[in-house]
């Protein structure tokens, strides 16, 4: 039988006073530097500390906390954070928590092993989880009690999980009727992957572009892989006049590579993306894309799940609007 962690055993390792490791198991960090912190967290959780009997008693109260976890995958290659859409979701949520009185702490992780671990550790009031798997929800449902949102996922069966989705259906009909309007008749929709929410996104702009004239392009998720496949694919978007990614960062990407290799957007191609991030008002020319409300997401998530917390019966499942914004991105094809 393994021997206990005790917080003199941490406090030893990183050559720290208990009082300093306590403060930062229980929250009281007004007076330790953010680099400690990390220093306590990080070992804490290689650790597996344990919280004695007065740490349970205490977790027994409100922690104040809400904990954000965001899927580290490997798409993101280290930069997770740096996401357009995974920042622009942080910065909602992190004025909702405030607002609220609470405090937001994000965590990136790879399992649902490792948010139960953690969320259980700081005693969160309840959790936001960002870019996870239908499995990973379920465990979640079944082996924790802290109530958390799903907030950008897809969720099978969402009884007894919060989740809050937008309607990808929708989005991807309206820019598909968009590119017709246009007078587009060939199009590429671009995506990493077939399923879930991309593929909902998919069906509905072959819909409202016209059905058997829209291919699904499926792409690397690392940007060196992905570029490669665009030369090797440069036909492709030769014989077309109209992409659209399923994400901003993906159309984003896309016009930088298609730029770089002479097309010229939207006169030879046009682009367009989905989510509305702030990127695409900063790149040139400014995207065309599908706007998901934000600020709203957040509030809604932040406010039921304090209901949850409270025992309320709310309904778990919302899905929220969507709507098509027109920038330079995408023209008129004749």
């Amino acid at each position: 039988m393994e021997q206990r962690v005790r917080i003199c055993d941490i406090a030893e390792e990183l050559g720290l006073s208990t009082a300093t490791v306590s403060n930062v198991i229980h929250s009281k960090t007004n007076k330790v530097s953010d680099e400690t912190v990390q220093r306590v967290t990080a070992l804490l959780e290689e650790r597996q500390y344990i919280p004695s009997m007065a740490g349970i008693l205490l977790a027994r109260n409100s922690s104040k906390i809400i904990g954000v976890f965001v899927n580290d995958h490997e798409k993101y290659e280290g930069h997770t954070l740096d996401d357009f859409f995974i920042a622009s979701s942080l910065n909602f949520l992190s004025t909702e928590i405030e607002s609220s009185g609470r405090f937001m702490m994000v965590k990136k992780a790879k399992c649902a092993e490792e948010i139960i671990r953690f969320a259980s550790m700081w005693n969160m009031d309840g959790i936001v989880v960002i870019g996870f798997c239908d499995p990973d929800y379920m465990y979640l449902r079944n082996h924790m009690r802290i109530p958390f949102a799903v907030y950008d996922g897809f969720c099978e069966k969402p009884e007894r999980i919060l989740n809050i989705t937008i309607d990808n259906f929708e989005g991807g009909y309206q820019m598909g009727c968009h590119f017709r309007e246009l007078g587009h008749q060939t199009a590429l929709c671009i995506s990493d992957n077939n399923i879930c929410v991309d593929m909902e996104r998919f069906c509905g702009f072959c819909k409202g572009f016209a059905p058997g004239k829209a291919d699904l392009l499926l792409i690397p998720m690392q940007k060196e892989q992905r570029w490669s496949f665009y030369l090797s694919n440069l036909e492709k978007f030769q014989q077309v006049t109209a992409v659209f990614a399923v994400s901003d960062y993906y159309a984003i990407d896309l016009m930088h590579f298609l730029i770089e290799q002479g097309f010229s957007v939207p006169e030879d191609i046009s682009v367009a993306g989905f989510d509305d991030t702030p990127m695409c008002e900063m790149v040139t020319p400014t995207l065309t894309t599908i706007k998901q409300d934000g600020a709203l997401r957040a509030k809604i998530a932040i406010r039921k799940l304090k209901e949850l917390r409270e025992g309320k019966e709310i309904c778990t499942e919302v899905k929220l609007p969507v709507s098509l914004v027109v920038r330079r991105s995408t023209k008129e094809h004749k």
